[in-house]
């Protein structure tokens, strides 16, 4: 609802402010370019993303100085610590850093950002940076059109520089004009008033324009015009550094629990400096003063001296939170307790329906399709895929070959403890209480049969996790032959599943215990083993002699996990009539006649 009322309004004060002033056009146009620019400096970044970036984080945040050291050298690089936070929540989830590291990275992010500041103020007022902006601007938009992942994403780096510079330009100008009609220092407020309400003016601007660097360039270019006090904009300041805890926060949403607490750590710094600041105002303009003094900064210059400011109010935050870190983990631990993991119970089974034969094998039933949808999404992630791969339309292949190489990432062992052998073992205790009251022996059947099934769908996914490590390693090999391999392992799991899905849901009227045989004929003819193929690319020096190990092992939970799923198949959704399911089992192959067929077919 307040998301539906803002955006108008943000709309309504805007034509407003077109139609009051020409000027207030540029200024906007300003901002607009300039938040644009930021928006493709991270398309740019992010094209670099699963490499570099990630390699360095690892190996830079071991200790609290390097964690710090990281931080500010991208901020400074990428010239904003939001995005700073969000790469390294994104990180933090992932497991591949500790909270401590990313305490760290967003700590020293948060230094490194004031250099925006010092390149504004010192360069991007003195010099005409537009005339830098449109070279940028051509080189980037051609590399922009190239095929290359990284020419493109030096292509927006270059853009989003140029619309920086441009953005930066705009404002200015439009700063130097609007001076003229209205002067924003008529509204100037001094003492412990004024520094609340700035503060709070700059922590409004910063969450709509999601960019502290945005409002600090806003902020720098209306003091270089006298637009607003020297005192207001240091509480313009103060406010920027505070609403950008917003983007942390919401980038933090989606993620896991040390993810929530990294973006509470962040607020909580920022809140600490902001608060001691906005106490000790005149001590700390006092400080600002007697530094610029000793570096050469003249009196007057109140935009190298915010910068000074901005300087001192991260350095200080740093200072306070970095000694306080160990207490800090203990706090956002205790705050944002990690939830206790949620175990799966059975939906179906009920003391009630244990005592009747009918209903305790539909019970039973249910629940262990149930679990075959629950074993499926942990197979699915398992593989690095989406469950929409296996839509009756779709042509697993083509769908496979070309899936993004992002690795999904699944504890497999917890979702099991969770999910999965939690069911199970209600359907097993269900079952056992059950079989005294199954007086004719096909019912009894039934239920251990279900039971088979059950146990099928457990070993499936311990045959997932076996295969995980490798299909990780593998799927993103430059190797291409590997590559291929791995992507067949995958596919035919798929065609296992989607052949499955499309038997319970009738789709296939053909569909019956005898398609599931072709499905075990087609998985023994395509064995690397016993058509030569593993000795093939051996023998051609196409993989390497630990990666045909990898392929003879993993070659074997494959096929394991899809003899069991088509086993498991057979049970669920094959009828359950014993007339019809004898009728089919008469008929169905069996592994030695599945081994006669694939050895006719070798032998061809």
């Amino acid at each position: 609802m307040i998301k539906k009322i803002i955006l108008p309004t943000i709309f309504l004060l805007l034509t407003y402010g077109f139609w009051l002033s020409p000027d207030f056009k540029e200024i906007t146009a300003g901002v607009a370019i300039f938040l644009f620019g930021m928006l493709a400096l991270e398309q740019g970044f992010n094209a670099f993303a699963g490499g570099t970036l990630e390699r360095t984080l690892r190996k830079s945040t071991n200790k609290m100085w390097k964690s710090l050291t990281f931080g500010f050298t991208a901020a400074t690089v990428m010239q904003s610590s939001s995005l700073v936070s969000v790469i390294t929540i994104s990180f933090l989830s992932a497991g591949l850093i500790g909270l401590v590291e990313g305490m760290g990275i967003i700590f020293g992010s948060n230094v490194g950002s004031t250099t925006g500041a010092w390149l504004i103020a010192g360069f991007g007022l003195k010099v005409n940076i537009a005339a830098y902006a449109m070279p940028m601007l051509v080189f980037g938009v051609i590399l922009i059109f190239q095929k290359s992942k990284s020419l493109k994403g030096f292509g927006y780096i270059l853009a989003g520089l140029g619309f920086l510079f441009l953005g930066i330009h705009y404002m200015k100008e439009g700063f130097e004009t609007f001076q003229n009609q209205i002067s924003l220092t008529d509204y100037a407020m001094e003492g412990f008033a004024g520094v609340v309400v700035f503060t709070l003016v700059g922590i409004l601007a910063t969450i709509i324009m999601q960019s502290s660097h945005a409002t600090l360039v806003l902020v720098i270019t209306a003091l270089s015009v006298q637009q607003v006090t020297y005192d207001n904009a240091l509480a313009l300041v103060i406010g920027a550094n505070v609403g950008t805890t917003i983007t942390a926060v919401l980038g933090s949403l989606t993620s896991n629990t040390d993810g929530k607490r990294l973006a509470l750590s962040d607020v909580l710094f920022k809140v600490t400096a902001g608060i001691v600041f906005m106490l000790a105002m005149n001590p700390v303009i006092g400080l600002v003063d007697m530094i610029s003094t000793s570096i050469g900064i003249a009196a007057d210059d109140h935009t190298l001296k915010l910068a000074v400011f901005h300087t001192i109010f991260n350095v200080t935050g740093v200072v306070i939170m970095v000694p306080l870190t160990g207490m800090l983990v203990a706090f956002l631990v205790r705050v944002i307790p990690t939830p206790a993991p949620q175990i799966e119970k059975a939906h179906y089974l009920s003391s009630a329906s244990a005592g009747i034969p009918a209903a305790a094998i539909e019970a039973v039933r249910k629940e262990t399709v149930r679990l075959f949808d629950l074993s499926v999404d942990i197979i699915i992630q398992g593989l690095s895929l989406n469950r929409s791969v296996l839509a009756a339309d779709n042509e697993i292949e083509d769908a496979i070959n070309n899936a993004s190489k992002i690795v999904f990432q699944q504890d497999i062992d917890d979702v099991y403890e969770r999910r999965i052998k939690s069911i199970y073992a209600d359907i097993v205790e269900f079952i056992s209480q059950s079989q005294t009251s199954m007086e004719a022996p096909g019912h009894l059947d039934r239920l251990l049969l279900l039971r088979e099934g059950g146990r099928d769908l457990v070993e499936i996914i311990k045959g997932i996790k076996h295969l995980q490590k490798n299909l990780k390693l593998y799927t993103s090999s430059t190797n291409s032959d590997i590559r291929q391999e791995y992507n067949n392992m995958r596919i035919q799991i798929c065609r296992v599943l989607q052949e499955l899905e499309m038997i319970r849901a009738g789709d296939d009227e053909s569909a019956t215990i005898l398609s599931l045989d072709l499905l075990k004929v087609e998985i023994n003819e395509k064995d690397i083993i016993k058509t030569g193929r593993l000795d093939r690319l051996i023998r051609e020096h196409r993989i390497s002699a630990p990666m045909a190990i990898s392929l003879m092992n993993d070659s074997a939970y494959y096929q394991d996990i899809c003899r069991n799923l088509i086993h498991m198949g057979g049970i669920l959704f094959i009828s359950s009539d014993q007339n019809e399911e004898a009728a089919e089992n008469s008929v169905a192959l069996d592994e030695v006649e599945i081994k006669e067929v694939v050895d006719g077919y070798v032998e061809k």
